[in-house]
């Protein structure tokens, strides 16, 4: 416990985890507890937001947990609402909820395209709607998007709707960061590089012929020979909500050991 989020609430959207293990979302939310923070962990399987708000409450944190689609305004302003009934604010807003897509415009279907775009970026749009109106009253707030290496490069996966997605993103932060500047809220992305979290097991495996195959390709490609975690992602995030990160805004901040740096 290092206390720099004390007296923080942080709503996590995407807190939960698709599978057994940490999460970027999950562990984002627990590190915001493990730093003082009160945590509204929001997730589309209440279940999964649920298992969030227990660790937490395990360690002796305070947290609540909300089942919510992020796509779904209605869903978005019912749990922003919940957050303030419990908490009576919102200081840290952490969009983690992300999906991607195999194939290229040929191979993307537009239903896929759309649903791409519809869950990396029109969420991020809707939480903003819902939560900025309180950060202006309040004078201040910090925002964290999770967007993704592949917004600023090729990653080696063929997905088109996905870097457009990030891309999208990264923009949409920068963005804000300048227009709320003045009002005191800070904006900024993380951009994860290849991570071994449960999602890649769901989401990307399809790319290889087994598991082992895409553990072993994916350590290889990154510089330090291994993949990152969620908890490289969590202690980014917790650091760019912390007073440490007050004059830290509109970056994109790689999470990725280094392989952004390699041209191939």
């Amino acid at each position: 416990m290092t206390n720099k989020l004390q007296d923080k609430v942080a709503i996590v959207f995407g807190a939960g985890s698709v599978g057994e293990g940490w999460g970027n979302g999950k562990a984002s939310a627990v590190a915001y507890a493990r730093a003082g923070a009160k945590v509204v962990a929001v997730d589309i399987q209440q279940a999964a937001a649920d298992a969030t708000r227990d660790i937490i409450g395990s360690e002796g944190g305070e947290a609540i947990s909300v089942g919510a689609n992020v796509t779904a305004l209605d869903d978005v302003r019912r749990a922003v609402d919940e957050a303030v009934k419990a908490f009576g604010r919102i200081d840290i807003l952490h969009n983690n909820v992300g999906i991607t897509s195999q194939g290229g415009p040929v191979e993307t279907s537009e239903e896929v395209w759309d649903r791409v775009m519809t869950v990396n970026v029109k969420s991020m749009f809707l939480t903003c709607k819902c939560v900025l109106p309180l950060m202006e009253e309040q004078g201040s707030g910090v925002i964290t998007n999770i967007s993704s290496l592949a917004s600023v490069r090729w990653t080696g996966y063929a997905y088109s709707a996905y870097y457009a997605s990030k891309g999208a993103v990264n923009m949409f932060t920068k963005g804000l960061a300048i227009q709320y500047a003045p009002k005191g809220i800070r904006s900024n992305c993380i951009l994860p590089g290849l991570m071994d979290t449960p999602h890649i097991y769901q989401q990307i495996s399809g790319f290889y012929k087994d598991v082992g195959e895409m553990v072993e390709a994916r350590h290889k490609l990154s510089p330090t020979g291994r993949m990152g975690d969620g908890w490289d992602i969590a202690n980014a995030a917790a650091f760019l909500a912390s007073d440490d990160a007050k004059f830290i805004n509109g970056i994109e901040l790689l999470v990725d050991g280094g392989m952004h740096v390699r041209c191939g």
